[in-house]
């Protein structure tokens, strides 16, 4: 769930912000997404228009801005300063495509990726928003999420209740051909100092080589390099 700072304009403005994020939208999908007033709205979305946060495609629909790329580019992440070495191993290890997924809203965003050199792979690229609906790295973002995206996600999604306890107890979730036919992978969470679930790392390919039962092949490798990013943050 996002949370609110108590600065009323500056909430509205971020709630616009996210409603572009989540699909490119006109000035009634965008009162529909955020429940401001149409005039409201217009005047946020048009002072962020601005400062270049959203910018109108061809079609004339809000969008994300370029100074949302540009200021994210000069941001210091630790959590991926932590991955950076990690990643590329596990790659080396599995031969496989490996990603690293943070919650936002009720989406799953990649936030760094890396792709065998040769063969099929399961390409998702940096910045890419999936569903929580489906694949092991939305279990493992579920199965430790506030219960409120939990309540609100869950009827829509491919699994249940019961498949997220199972998460938590063996500390790591699989799926095959659940987000994409084809496609199998296995996840695990990355913790913080405070042991608080803040990512979910994911090692993902065609089924034909990572089998239907991916975990049993991966899940250790997988732990191991959530375990290390969790110790460099």
């Amino acid at each position: 769930m996002r949370q609110h700072s108590g600065i009323g304009v500056l909430d509205k403005a971020v709630s616009v912000l996210h409603a572009v994020a989540d699909q490119p939208c006109n000035l009634t999908d965008l009162c529909a997404r955020t429940g401001l007033p149409r005039a409201t709205a217009h005047r946020l979305a048009v002072g962020l228009e601005v400062h270049r946060l959203i910018a109108r495609d061809p079609d004339g629909l809000w969008r994300p801005g370029p100074s949302l790329a540009e200021l994210a580019a000069k941001a210091d992440d630790p959590l991926l300063d932590a991955a950076a070495a990690v990643l590329p191993r596990l790659r080396e290890i599995t031969g496989e495509s490996v990603q690293l997924y943070r919650v936002e809203g009720s989406f799953r965003v990649c936030v760094a990726s890396v792709e065998p050199p040769t063969g099929l792979r399961d390409t998702v690229l940096v910045g890419a928003r999936l569903p929580l609906t489906a694949g092991s790295g939305a279990k493992v973002l579920l199965a430790w999420a506030d219960p409120a995206l939990v309540r609100a996600v869950l009827p829509a999604a491919a699994f249940g209740e019961r498949v997220l306890a199972e998460v938590r107890k063996r500390g790591w979730a699989q799926s095959a051909a659940e987000r994409e036919a084809g496609v199998a992978s296995v996840a695990a969470p990355v913790r913080d100092a405070a042991d608080t679930v803040i990512a979910a790392i994911s090692v993902s390919g065609p089924i034909d080589r990572m089998g239907r039962r991916p975990g049993s092949r991966w899940a250790a490798d997988l732990l191991a390099a959530a375990d290390a990013i969790s110790k460099r943050l």
